[in-house]
């Protein structure tokens, strides 16, 4: 096992652990493993999670600013929920995005998977997005990513990162879980 893949699977559970407790130290973790990955991915072939890990700098820092200042009044923002058009135009997005892209590195590269590490590509820097807006279906997206991912590293051997994966599932699941019961929190002080 690649000493390199355990230290950047390891800074992304702690990672995804803050997260789930919508703790700002999530984005400065999640800079020194995307930062990693960049190399496993280039390393494996993985030409579309490579790109990916350039685009979650910028998110991340996006994601450390808008959680320190986002909000109302420059307070961390809430929790909320997508909106009804957002159910239409991100799955949409994810389709259109996974067949271009899928398309690209099929036709373009030497790329291994090209469908399937587009797909995961694209779902993942739409949950991104919607993590870094703290909306709670960003982890839906994340347990579609994570099943998809497991199945396409355990094909490229890199059994850290499918284990990685398959604990980022259940965190996924918890993250659900616990930003639901925050909206549900905030909703019942509201109302009281």
């Amino acid at each position: 096992m690649d000493p390199f893949e355990i230290t950047a699977a390891c800074f992304g559970l702690l990672c995804v652990w803050l997260v789930i407790r919508q703790n700002i130290w999530c984005w400065p973790t999640g800079l020194v493993m995307v930062t990693l990955y960049i190399v496993i991915f280039y390393q494996a072939r993985l030409y579309s999670d490579m790109g990916l890990q350039v685009v979650y700098i910028v998110l991340q820092v996006y994601g450390w600013w808008y959680w320190l200042r986002g909000g109302r009044e420059a307070q961390p923002p809430p929790v909320t929920r997508l909106s009804r058009g957002g159910w239409l135009l991100w799955p949409a997005v994810a389709l259109a995005g996974t067949a271009i892209l899928g398309f690209t590195m099929h036709r373009y590269t030497d790329a291994d998977l090209p469908y399937p590490d587009a797909a995961t590509t694209v779902l993942s820097l739409i949950a991104q997005y919607l993590m870094a807006r703290k909306i709670l279906e960003s982890w839906l997206a994340w347990i579609i990513v994570d099943v998809l991912a497991i199945g396409i590293y355990l094909a490229k051997e890199l059994y850290p990162t499918a284990v990685l994966y398959a604990v980022f599932l259940v965190l996924a699941t918890l993250g659900l879980i616990a930003w639901t019961r925050s909206i549900q929190a905030r909703s019942a002080t509201a109302a009281a």
